[in-house]
């Protein structure tokens, strides 16, 4: 997540409320987001790959969305990505992502 955009929506609370835990957060994801192999884009796939897999509807969306918008990622490459939550977390999350992915 570049530009502190994270997908909880709990997240504005902890920016206003919790600022120490809000700046070590921000901090994480920088240290997670580097780009050293893997480029951005991909590490955005993968996280597209997760929130799917894990049946979040919200998270898939606004993965999808902000991957979208921020690195151009096609419907094709999220489709590629869909096909292993397929074969690794079946059906179910599988079908969630694509009406997610069609319905943007």
């Amino acid at each position: 997540m570049k530009n502190e955009v994270f997908v909880g929506e709990g997240m504005k609370y902890v920016k206003e409320d919790c600022p120490d835990l809000y700046d070590a957060i921000v901090k994480l994801n920088d240290a997670v987001y580097t780009g050293r192999v893997l480029d951005y884009k991909t590490q955005k796939l993968m996280a597209i790959g997760i929130a799917a897999a894990s049946g979040d509807t919200n998270a898939t969306e606004k993965q999808m969305r902000s991957g979208m918008a921020e690195l151009g990622i096609t419907k094709d490459e999220i489709c590629d990505v869909l096909r292993v939550v397929l074969l690794t977390s079946g059906m179910p999350p599988f079908t969630k992502a694509m009406k997610i992915l069609y319905e943007l």
